[in-house]
């Protein structure tokens, strides 16, 4: 997807994405999917923290996504991601994409859950 990241701390992250000519649907719009697959990829980073000791990993349980704004080919996305609130394993994190100029295009709400990391076993 070509995804820049500018930050990935614990419960935030910032990501940059140029939307290409293959992320547009029949419409000459960015595919939806390609903007949830950008939220998405941006959640991940901000709900996983980089200095964790790798025992457990922090996944997705549930998402809401709402477009906002068309984009087209050759614009620039900025995905930003906060934790919203956490409580034991769960918690929820809100994404918002924007474009350069600070129009929103997309929020993206994700409920994630904290399990055991597969890899560590």
């Amino acid at each position: 997807m070509g995804l820049t990241v500018e930050t990935a701390e614990k419960d935030h992250a910032v990501v940059r994405m140029t939307v290409r000519d293959e992320m547009v649907n029949g419409f000459g719009i960015t595919h939806g999917g390609m903007i949830f697959a950008f939220a998405d990829s941006c959640f991940a980073l901000t709900c996983n923290d980089p200095d964790a000791d790798g025992s457990t990993i922090t996944v997705a349980s549930g998402v809401d996504v709402n477009f906002l704004a068309p984009t087209t080919a050759g614009q620039s996305l900025i995905a930003e991601g906060r934790l919203v609130s956490r409580a034991g394993r769960s918690g929820v994190y809100d994404i918002t994409v924007t474009t350069e100029d600070g129009a929103v295009v997309a929020v993206f709400r994700g409920r994630s859950r904290t399990i055991p990391n597969p890899a560590a076993r």
